[in-house]
């Protein structure tokens, strides 16, 4: 793939990675927010690995390329194949019949007309579709972590202080802080209201420079939640996790990143979703690594 444009992919050295967050931190963000801190507490305890050096994608994969993977083999997606997808309504997810990456937001609404934005509506396979047959990977929730914060672990990927100007993210179209659901559905009725609920996506880069990680990777906080390789496993297999995790391990597929639908506290660096990789919805997408640079083998 191309060192320019939305092909461009960047070279992370080796290193060490610190996964997860600290009991102060967890305590933080559970006294900040309405989800309790059981609920965060699979970024428990903070440990590091090593990290092999690898490439990874500057930003998530875009509507335009994915358009090009499935001209080229004829692919469809899950979302596709079942004949719905999943869109938010007033309250809750509903399926919605004809609704898939070629129309994220409805039948009315086309991805050709945001070719620059993020695919949405990706299931796991859909996804690892399309980075093998671009010759890369999904990359691992070690190395998704690394390149948005770098070795040292940050709460965002430019820092620990939240910056709304830095992230497509609920508060950033809302323009005030989200601490609660009340106050996420009010943001949500009136995007609903404004815009049918096409996606909030926002063209890949938009946010570049400044909501950069350390590495100067793109969108690794809001835009699209996206995929990684790694299977769902908790990190200390002697601790007591929530059931639901714990339900979730060894089975589900990890999403990072958070999106435009979410508030702060779920884009930060360690935050982890443990999805059904059958799983796909209007926030969902991905970016691809690679052992090797491009036109490398």
């Amino acid at each position: 793939m191309s060192m320019s444009g939305h092909g461009q992919m960047i070279r992370l050295p080796a290193g060490s990675v610190q996964l997860g967050s600290s009991e102060q931190h967890l305590d933080d963000v559970a006294a900040s927010q309405h989800y309790k801190r059981e609920w965060f507490e699979d970024e428990s305890p903070q440990h590091s690995d090593p990290v092999q050096s690898f490439w990874i994608d500057r930003y998530p994969v875009t509507n335009a390329q994915y358009a090009e993977f499935c001209a080229a083999t004829g692919y469809r997606t899950e979302a596709e194949v079942r004949g719905f997808g999943l869109l938010y309504g007033a309250t809750y997810w509903d399926e919605v019949d004809g609704v898939s990456w070629r129309n994220p937001g409805g039948l009315d609404d086309s991805a050709s007309d945001r070719p620059d934005h993020p695919v949405v509506h990706m299931a796991y396979a859909d996804a690892a579709a399309y980075a093998a047959w671009a010759g890369k990977r999904l990359p691992t929730e070690a190395e998704w972590e690394y390149a948005a914060h770098g070795p040292a672990w940050l709460c965002w990927p430019w820092g620990d202080d939240w910056v709304p100007a830095n992230a497509n993210s609920a508060e950033y179209w809302y323009g005030e802080p989200i601490s609660d659901f009340k106050a996420w559905h009010t943001w949500w009725a009136r995007h609903r209201a404004a815009s049918g609920g096409v996606p909030a996506t926002t063209a890949v880069g938009r946010f570049s420079p400044v909501g950069d990680s350390p590495f100067g990777v793109s969108d690794m906080a809001g835009n699209v939640s996206e995929w990684t390789g790694s299977t769902y496993l908790l990190y200390d297999a002697a601790r007591r996790y929530h059931p639901t995790y714990e339900m979730a391990a060894g089975r589900f597929k990890v999403l990072r990143g958070g999106s435009w639908m979410n508030f702060r506290f779920q884009m930060r660096t360690s935050e982890r979703f443990a999805s059904d990789p059958a799983y796909s919805s209007i926030s969902i997408g991905f970016r691809c690594a690679s052992d090797h640079g491009p036109g490398e083998s």
